[in-house]
């Protein structure tokens, strides 16, 4: 199955085999993929100007969280979509317009958050 629309998606995971995979799949849908293994490297990327359509990041990161990534990639980009991954059952106070992606997670799962969060970005 392919992707509806494709996107520019911004991955962010400090596991490479994670990132390394998540990044397969979401070419293998027709999109874009840029990877960064940090929240630091992420923000130098937004920061770059570079065309991102849609952060996918891990939650559990050392150094920050892809909680406290979502907040300071919105003070950049305030209208970029977020999709946080986690394997935990309840995270603490997040923005509601982050999308949520339970790990361990399934190509199609991935394809219907990647899909909506290309749909808020497109405002269709």
């Amino acid at each position: 199955m392919q992707a509806e629309a494709s996107g520019t998606i911004l991955v962010v995971d400090d596991d490479s085999l994670v990132a390394a995979s998540t990044a397969l799949l979401l070419e293998d849908m027709g999109h874009a993929v840029v990877a960064a293994d940090s929240g630091d490297a992420a923000l130098e990327i937004l920061q770059s100007g570079a065309a991102v359509d849609v952060l996918l990041t891990d939650y559990s990161m050392p150094y920050m969280s892809g909680a406290e990534l979502a907040s300071a990639a919105r003070s950049l980009r305030p209208h970029l979509p977020i999709i946080l991954a986690t394997g935990y059952a309840e995270l603490p106070d997040i923005d509601p317009s982050v999308l949520h992606l339970r790990k361990p997670y399934q190509r199609e799962q991935l394809l219907t958050q990647v899909n909506l969060a290309l749909h808020l970005c497109r405002g269709t």
